[in-house]
């Protein structure tokens, strides 16, 4: 599960929040650093990881084998996958963060930051 938070860099170890204009880093009570066109120089996307629960799957598969078959198992093990992103962020105070996002936090990013 991703971490929504910073991994690496400046502002390491904190939180991601989410408002309805942009994501922002938590780096105290009621202080936060926004992630927006203002504050962002230029951000990439260093790696996608595709993750599936085994166990969801493997509970699904029961259950639908028990109910439709052959047809249910192979449906219910059919598992949903998590992505989660790596990004680094370059912002125009230059400084650098490395964070990690599941992938509703990174599709607010893209729309935040196009």
């Amino acid at each position: 599960m991703a971490k929504n938070a910073v991994i690496a860099g400046d502002y390491q170890y904190k939180m991601l929040g989410s408002s309805m204009k942009y994501l922002t880093i938590k780096t105290g009570f009621r202080k936060s650093i926004p992630i927006n066109k203002e504050t962002v120089e230029r951000y990439e996307v260093i790696n996608e990881e595709h993750r599936t629960k085994a166990m969801s799957a493997i509970g699904r598969g029961m259950v639908g084998s028990l109910a439709l078959g052959p047809v249910g198992l192979l449906a219910g093990l059919s598992a949903k996958k998590k992505k989660t992103y790596l990004i680094a962020i370059k912002f125009k105070d230059g400084k650098e963060s490395l964070i990690e996002l599941n992938n509703l936090l990174y599709e607010h990013l893209v729309k935040t930051l196009f």
